[in-house]
């Protein structure tokens, strides 16, 4: 974002009128459109799987789900990650699910998933 606006001044400063300012209308609300779309990554529950992106894990794996809020995200991703456990973190996202799995030949032992709504997540995990 910050290369963007620097390019919008560059133009900006080298032509006078109108066309000084079409980089700002033109890149800016390009740049945000891509930033958001590659940051938007689906977590949903469909044919008996848990998707998140691209990976998928069958619920039947599931073992224990738990909330991580807030003030516990840090440690969570931070000094008590598992080096081998699956991540999907959006640091704009304050809370996650973490999710435990009931796999003797996997060698992840939980997924951590950043989602805006973890309790209904966690619940529908659950009841699965």
């Amino acid at each position: 974002m910050i290369m963007t606006l620097l390019l919008a001044a560059m133009v900006h400063m080298g032509y006078p009128g109108l066309r000084a300012w079409l980089p700002y209308l033109v890149l800016v609300p390009i740049t945000i459109l891509v930033l958001v779309w590659l940051g938007r990554t689906r977590v949903e529950i469909t044919g008996g799987e848990l998707w998140v992106g691209d990976a998928h894990l069958p619920v039947r794996l599931v073992d224990e789900v738990d909330v991580v809020d807030a003030s516990q995200k840090r440690k969570a991703l931070g000094p008590n990650l598992d080096p081998a456990a699956f991540v999907m973190h959006r640091p704009w996202v304050r809370t996650c699910v973490r999710v435990w799995l009931d796999d003797a030949n996997d060698p992840t032992p939980y997924w951590v998933i950043s989602t805006r709504h973890p309790h209904a997540l966690a619940a529908r995990l659950r009841g699965a």
